[in-house]
């Protein structure tokens, strides 16, 4: 036999005169198939473990170590939870996963998805988070799915099963030091199906335009996942590698070989895509970055359901204030969206589509007035102020509840309410959109 040294020089020799380059290392180079199902049960309805160290998940629970079968990965972009950190893991039975190179891919029964949710909770020391929850979503017998949720122990010696939702007010520091609490939302098992619907496929994150990015294993290596994957056998039909680089993948907000318009769309894929798409919620608009954006309904875009907003739009070009999808996306009241487990407003991913929004060809527009104090009940005269954030703006105002027009009555100094009112305003000015109308109801006297 020849020496080691001597073989690979030779091997060396043999690539350079082929005239070619030896492949990158593929991130795993070995699959182990896991046990169908774990330690859960077939069906929803059947018994599921009260303890996630019964799930057969992790080799050991406490130290959140995973079964060496389950296969880490990670999504280009995030679903936005409430600022926690996700650690996801596929354990996947022998059979393959159905793949596609756009839409959704379908997955063999007894596949299990896992995700760890961990929050940060003192700015000062990012390596310190606290456990929150882990989530199991289980690809049935019957062809659906369903989902459980496993709260952490305070010791993170273990989690338990939880039956319904919860919330919980998690303690967290802030940059200057105070103590504020943050409601973190733990979703029933009826709560998963919300979103992981038949109609978008079940599972939701793990696609191809998700799935389209590098990926450092546990072992060191760093490879496409979707070259990993593809090498494991793990999809069926496999795909050729000259391929990899034809598949479209979603932006991150932080790529700049990226267009806004890119990340914007990403972003809306990843949060509202699940519902809004054709057979999904009653929406007139498709989030799905496959979609191409003239078909999307997206940008000029009308809505079922207006929010009181004249000449509103899914998208409004260069009007943040009429694009209903911003509007629901930076509140956190009744109209938010996502509408389950987010307490939170993104505030990353409303600047990302305000940005997209008013870089796009339009008038300028003025912003609406503020109203100060807002309304409530007093119980003497009260006297309210307007203001608005554009110089030279005319502000119109109404006592009655109607729709502000540039011939009612001029606001000039603070007004006197003596008896209830709705206080209804609008700004113009020449060369500009006029604002949307802001309103608030005043109870005096009684």
């Amino acid at each position: 036999m020849k020496p080691a040294a001597t073989t690979s020089l030779a091997l060396c020799l043999l690539i350079l005169i082929a005239g070619c380059t030896p492949r990158a290392p593929y991130g795993l180079t070995s699959r182990v198939a896991t046990q169908p199902y774990l330690g859960m049960p077939p069906t929803a309805d059947g018994p599921v473990p009260r303890l996630l160290s019964q799930t057969g998940v992790f080799s050991d629970t406490a130290r959140r170590i995973p079964n060496p079968g389950l296969i880490p990965y990670d999504l280009i972009v995030s679903f936005w939870s409430d600022g926690a950190d996700k650690s996801r893991f596929i354990a996947l039975p022998r059979s393959a996963i159905a793949f596609a190179a756009t839409g959704e891919w379908r997955f063999p029964a007894g596949t299990v998805f896992v995700k760890n949710f961990d929050l940060t909770t003192d700015p000062a020391d990012l390596k310190t988070k606290r456990r929150l929850e882990t989530r199991l979503l289980v690809r049935d017998s019957a062809g659906g799915v369903y989902g459980v949720v496993y709260k952490w122990r305070a010791d993170g010696s273990d989690a338990d099963l939880l039956t319904g939702s919860q919330t919980e007010e998690i303690p967290v520091r802030t940059d200057q030091g105070e103590i504020q609490h943050q409601t973190w939302y733990y979703p029933s098992r009826q709560d998963c199906l919300t979103c992981h619907t038949a109609n978008a496929g079940g599972v939701l994150g793990v696609k191809t335009r998700q799935m389209n990015r590098s990926f450092t294993y546990p072992s060191g290596l760093t490879d496409n996942q979707l070259r990993t994957w593809n090498h494991l056998g793990l999809f069926a039909p496999a795909f050729e590698e000259e391929a990899l680089s034809t598949f479209v993948k979603l932006a991150a907000a932080d790529d700049n070989t990226r267009t806004l318009e890119d990340k914007a769309r990403s972003y809306l894929d990843a949060n509202c895509s699940q519902c809004h798409r054709p057979g999904g919620t009653v929406a007139n608009f498709d989030a799905r970055y496959d979609t191409a954006l003239p078909n999307q309904a997206l940008v000029d875009g009308p809505v079922l359901i207006d929010q009181g907003i004249d000449r509103p739009r899914v998208i409004a070009p260069h009007d943040i204030w009429r694009s209903i999808a911003y509007m629901r996306v930076n509140t956190v009241g009744e109209i938010r969206m996502p509408p389950l487990a987010r307490e939170t407003i993104d505030q990353k991913g409303v600047h990302l589509l305000s940005e997209w929004i008013n870089g796009m060809p339009g008038r300028p527009v003025v912003p609406p007035p503020t109203i100060s104090p807002p309304g409530g009940s007093f119980a003497k005269p009260v006297e309210v102020a307007l203001s608005v954030n554009e110089p030279e703006a005319d502000i119109r105002y109404t006592l009655d509840g109607t729709v502000p027009s540039a011939a009612d009555t001029r606001y000039e100094k603070p007004i006197k309410l003596s008896a209830p009112a709705v206080l209804r305003a609008r700004a113009f000015k020449d060369g500009f959109t006029r604002s949307i109308t802001e309103q608030e109801v005043f109870i005096v006297g009684k």
